[in-house]
């Protein structure tokens, strides 16, 4: 999240950086998603019958809804490594018509199965067995995560291939070096840098049937709950092999807002009562981290980090291959997912690439259903695209990648911060090496964990990549391929290439021996995963939406 503000604030400001680029590129992430460049709508289930935008696109909250509906009919179905695909999907058709199938390899092989029909689920249920097993005890509990066994009935021949598996994690690196290096411009590079990380269908269909999974075990306790992917997930920011952030929402649980008679009887569910939310949160969590410890099939290494400021479960997904974090009671988070959909949506797919309004005018545009007050803190602004009105930017993405090198590693992060709200800089509140202050609380720091090492860091490789793409060498295509038709590493290309990165990291710092650039990054990206405390999960509190 501190890296997506960090770029949305610079579109604001209107100068030249590599940031004003990630519309055009994300809306390529947004196609996947099956989102269309829509106004976005609150989350809560109390404004499901809004009318939808002009020109009949989808809301954020619709096409939610129409996700999640899919999620809740589909199954997770862990398969031998040569399955008959074809035999495979006449024996599901038994139980109903079928509307998706797909493969995919995660400690194994797994095809997710999406019916036409809930019913279908019912009827593969009762014609699914709970296994017996003579030295150990099954649970008996019956979650939409299956395993497929020959039983003789689907014959698998020795010559039988196995299925098409569609990936679910990023190109290696090698192989993305190649082709970056066999385009013919920077832009290109960019297009094709983000074509080959983007969330797939298939990977964005998957984080919501874990979600769905996750919610049959928290409807145990909670019939009405849902169970809502956020963050990168869905904002249109992620790439493949992104965490998966999930959020327990209980506000659409019926009797919240039920209206009261003046006179005469009335009834109240009879409730546990607490200290305060932040508690109520914390056992909530508890009890379903427990519960998805002993009772949730492949789910492994669960941890339950409840005193952190935004309480959450987190654990591996093993037969997705997601690291999922689990979280309640923060609605915040999904209000910053929302804001980043919606500047990651306002492009027109032109080559005049718009910069993004400031927050506060996006809040001026906002109508009397936009508004929202979450915990005292004013997050109201705009859901509907058509509304907003942008400057043209003409520069090139070769420009933008250019300019966002030299911003940041001139940036006066020692005594500045940034402000998403206003679209600038202002001087720090505090002495932690990175501010940027989140959108809708101005108190907090959404960058916090970064600290002096990682920043410093970040700066050189920015100072150096700003370097390499002003030499001729590395900023355009060689004349003459190598032996075979490919080129030497160039541009994006060059600036991931170890050998190149640090030949050229050594002759800008004349002499001065650097590590490759490529292994810099994933280094600074591990550590700063390791700092802990996500920044996704803003804040937490008590909403009111109009």
């Amino acid at each position: 999240m501190a890296a997506s503000i960090a770029v949305i604030v610079l579109h604001m400001r209107g100068r030249g950086c590599f940031s004003k680029c990630f519309p055009k590129l994300h809306s390529c992430f947004q196609r996947k998603l099956g989102i269309s460049t829509a106004a976005m709508k609150t989350e809560t289930t109390n404004k499901k019958d809004e009318i939808e935008p002009k020109g009949g696109v989808k809301s954020f909250y619709t096409v939610q809804e129409e996700r999640m509906e899919q999620a809740e009919r589909s199954v997770l179905i862990s398969c031998p490594s040569k399955t008959n695909e074809k035999k495979f999907m006449k024996y599901l058709s038994r139980h109903g018509d079928i509307n998706k199938c797909f493969f995919y390899e995660s400690y194994g092989t797994y095809a997710v199965v999406e019916f036409a029909h809930k019913e279908s689920l019912t009827s593969l249920h009762q014609g699914t067995a709970i296994p017996s097993v003579n030295h150990e005890a099954a649970v008996p509990f019956k979650s939409r995560l299956l395993s497929l066994k020959n039983t003789g009935s689907l014959d698998q021949s020795s010559g039988q291939s196995a299925p098409l598996c569609q990936p679910q994690t990023t190109v290696p690196m090698n192989d993305l070096i190649l082709r970056l290096s066999n385009e013919s411009s920077i832009d290109q590079q960019i297009s094709s840098l983000t074509e080959m990380h983007q969330l797939t269908e298939e990977n964005v269909c998957l984080r919501y049937l874990v979600c769905s999974l996750l919610k049959d075990i928290a409807a145990a306790y909670f019939p009405e709950c849902k169970v809502r992917p956020f963050g990168s997930s869905v904002n249109g920011f992620g790439k493949l092999g992104c965490d998966l952030d999930m959020f327990l929402d209980l506000d659409g649980i019926s009797g919240r807002s039920l209206k009261k008679l003046k006179a005469g009887f009335s009834l109240e569910y009879q409730t546990k009562r607490s200290a305060s939310e932040r508690a109520v949160t914390q056992s909530i969590l508890s009890v379903i981290g427990e519960c998805v410890d002993q009772f949730g099939p492949g789910c492994v290494g669960v941890q339950k980090i409840l005193q952190a400021r935004c309480p959450l479960v987190r654990f591996a997904h093993q037969p997705s291959g997601f690291q999922c974090d689990l979280t309640a009671n923060n609605r915040v988070a999904m209000k910053s997912t929302e804001l980043l959909y919606l500047c990651g949506g306002l492009d027109w797919r032109r080559r005049t690439i718009p910069i993004l309004p400031t927050l506060d005018y996006l809040k001026e545009l906002a109508g009397p259903l936009d508004k929202c007050v979450i915990d005292g803190n004013d997050c109201t602004f705009v859901s509907d695209v058509s509304k907003i009105r942008l400057q043209d930017n003409t520069e090139t993405l070769e420009q933008l990648l250019q300019e966002f090198f030299e911003f940041y590693g001139s940036f006066a992060f020692n005594r500045m911060s940034i402000n998403i709200r206003k679209g600038r800089e202002q001087n720090k509140s505090d002495v932690s090496p990175l501010h940027i202050q989140n959108p809708f609380d101005a108190s907090l720091n959404v960058s916090k964990n970064v600290n002096a090492t990682q920043l410093e860091r970040f700066v050189g490789l920015c100072r150096e990549s700003a370097w390499m793409l002003q030499q001729r060498e590395f900023n355009a295509p060689p004349a003459n391929g190598a032996a075979g038709g490919t080129k030497a590493p160039w541009g994006l290309a060059a600036l991931l290439s170890p050998s190149v990165s640090q030949a050229a990291g050594v002759k800008s710092r004349r002499g001065k021996k650097r590590e490759p650039a490529s292994e810099r990054i994933k280094s600074l990206l591990e550590s700063l995963k390791d700092q802990g405390g996500k920044a996704t999960s803003l804040g937490a509190g008590k909403k009111t939406c109009g």
